[in-house]
């Protein structure tokens, strides 16, 4: 029995994601905020990057802060990765295409009023931390 692996993700399959799938489905002006793995901070990337969004876009050596209070600390590291992850994986994944589908349907999910509840859970929290 042969076994598939997914590919490697190397800078060239980042980007072409970015390009051919992610960055279409942004509404304009969004801020663009990516994880810290070496095929994401390629040069060819962060030249993407820069042209897309300009002054708009974070990652390590923060080109736009995000907040003064924490860099470190950003909604989508405190709640929506693992809400996403939560609500893709709460049944059993049969396949890439199914996965992909998941993920897909879960962030068409998430709501602008969710959003709203993240960022104002955050700025509480973050609140209690720094006294």
């Amino acid at each position: 029995m042969t076994q598939h692996h997914a590919p490697t993700m190397t800078s060239n399959i980042y980007l072409g994601i970015l390009q051919l799938h992610a960055v279409p489905q942004f509404p304009e002006g969004v801020i663009f905020q990516q994880d810290g793995a070496p095929p994401h901070y390629v040069n060819i990337v962060r030249e993407f990057l820069d042209t897309t969004f300009p002054q708009r876009w974070i990652f390590r050596g923060v080109v736009m802060a995000w907040t003064p209070r924490s860099p470190d600390i950003t909604p989508l590291d405190f709640y929506l990765w693992s809400y996403v992850k939560q609500r893709v994986y709460s049944e059993r994944i049969n396949g890439i295409s199914h996965l992909k589908q998941r993920i897909t349907d879960v962030v068409h999910s998430v709501t602008p009023d969710l959003l709203t509840r993240v960022r104002e859970e955050l700025d509480y929290w973050t609140h209690i931390e720094l006294r």
